[in-house]
Parts: C-alpha cells; structure tokens; sequence
C-alpha cells in the first residue's frame, strides 16, 4: 500500500502542486490509515470498503483524536480516493460518504505588541545561538512567514541591502520586505553569529541547529517556550504566534486586507479575514471598556 500512497504523493506535488506541509501531512494521515487497515486484513486500499474506512474513523474518535485531527484523516483519506478513482484503479470511492465531526474553530493566540517587544529582547546577543534566536524571531515577526518557511530559508534567499526575503512554500514563491530592526539583528548575526556553528561556510542554511543541520519545527518551538518564560509571557505560545500576531498588527496599523493576505501567503482571502475579525472584536471590547455610554 506505501507505493501507492507515495504515487498519490507525487500526484499531489507535481500535479496539485500542493505545499510541503500538505504533502506531509497527508502521507502522515494516510499511512495511519493503511496500518489500521492491514491489522484488520486490508492490505490492498483499492479494497477497502467504506465499513472499512468507518471503522477507522471510529477507531480514532474512540481513542479520542482531536476533532482536527479527524477531520484533517476525512480530508486525506477523500482526497487519495479521489485519486484512485480518477485513475481508474477503483470502481467506486468508499470514502464518498464520509463526513468529518464538526471542528469548533479556536481565535489563534495573539500578543500584545508589548509582549513581542519583551520576548525578542530575550536572547543573549553575546553568543552566537543568541544571536541566531534573535535574527529568527524577529525575521519571523517582521514578515509573518511560516516556521516550516523560516527554518528552510538559505543565506541566499535573503536580501539584506534592499531589505527583502524571498520565500517559498514548496509550491509558490513571495517576496516580503522587512524593517530596519529586522535588518540590523539578521546582520549581526551574519558577521558575528552564523560562522559559529557547524558546517559553515558549506551549507547554505541560513538558520542551522547546534549540529548544523536544518532545525525542526519543535526545536524552533523549545526556543520559542523558553524565551517566553524567561520573559514572563503567560500564553501558550506556539511556532504560529508570531504570524498571527504580526498579521493582527498589520492591520491594527492599517494595512490593507489584500496586501497582508499576499504576505502571508493566503491562496484564499477568506484565510486572511480572520484577522480582521480579531481587530474587530478587540475594538468593540475596547469601546465597551472605555466608552462612558456604552
């Protein structure tokens, strides 16, 4: 089944031409699936049943997945069926009646601007991680990119003179700008903290770990936490806060929806009115607060 599963991957890159983290996410889903499925027999997905498929999706509300979860296993699972209906190597799609549990949408963690002034001022800029924490950071919150962005970016793919980024998602390319304070801590760390670690001048990582290779997601995390508690930030900080927040802040100080939207990256504008409806909410509790007749 992995073969087939992997072909459906490949599908998804070159024809789809999906990002990164769909593609990981789906063959992470699916292959999930498939050991389900061959514990109970079901070696050959084209035989699946959509009893089978039921049966899976029970299985993982029984051993309490999180609705996303769930739902994101329905969007995987529809999605490679599709395919292999489309290809002609099933007759019918199992998964045609499968619905997802309703995902109750949660506001994403916002700081305050006086928060993100209080964490990027936590890293130790006389050492080299120091320095490469503080460049991430602020790189991160001055262009709103994504971590899985940030932390495959090469030296290259910066443009410290003209003050720009050029990022990718694996499937689509954006130029964002960013600020003199993002600048000056990119630069630093360029002259004083970059050499400092393995592999260097040879790789072309802009960000290495401490063994020089590309950092995971969850060491960027570890490094995000523990700045937090070091500065005192009580909300549960995740690899996405900084995006969120820089795009609340964008539009607090009045940036245009569409402009913001091509930032992030957003293919769909709906993605990028969530922030709006944010900044909505918290001038209506503003109002509320200080207007004398509300």
């Amino acid at each position: 089944m992995k073969s087939v599963i992997r072909e459906f991957i490949i599908y998804l890159h070159n024809i789809k031409q999906t990002s990164k983290n769909t593609e990981i996410s789906y063959e992470r889903d699916l292959n999930k699936m498939e050991a389900y499925l061959e514990k109970r027999g079901v070696e050959d997905p084209a035989r699946a049943t959509a009893t089978d498929l039921n049966g899976y999706l029970n299985y993982l509300r029984e051993n309490q997945f999180a609705a996303s979860t769930i739902s994101r296993s329905v969007a995987s699972m529809r999605s490679f069926y599709q395919f292999l209906f489309k290809m002609h190597r099933i007759e019918s799609d199992p998964s045609e009646n499968l619905r997802p549990p309703k995902v109750e949408k949660k506001a994403p963690e916002i700081l305050t601007v006086e928060e993100v002034d209080l964490l990027l001022r936590q890293p130790c800029l006389r050492t080299a991680k120091g320095l490469r924490d503080k460049a991430m950071m602020e790189l991160l919150y001055a262009t709103g990119m994504r971590v899985s962005e940030l932390i495959h970016l090469e030296v290259s793919d910066v443009n410290l003179k003209l003050g720009y980024v050029d990022c990718s998602d694996g499937a689509k390319e954006r130029i964002i700008p960013f600020g003199n304070t993002c600048k000056e801590a990119l630069d630093q760390y360029l002259r004083e903290g970059r050499g400092e670690f393995p592999g260097e001048p040879e790789s072309g990582i802009l960000f290495p770990n401490c063994s020089g290779k590309v950092m995971s997601r969850q060491g960027f995390w570890k490094v995000l936490k523990r700045y937090a508690a070091e500065a005192g930030i009580t909300a549960d900080i995740t690899p996405h806060t900084l995006r969120h927040s820089f795009a609340a802040h964008m539009l607090q100080n009045g940036a245009d929806i569409k402009s913001l939207q091509e930032m992030l990256g957003h293919s769909d504008i709906s993605s990028t009115q969530m922030y709006l409806n944010l900044n909505e909410n918290r001038i209506r509790d503003v109002y509320m607060k200080a207007h004398p007749r509300r």
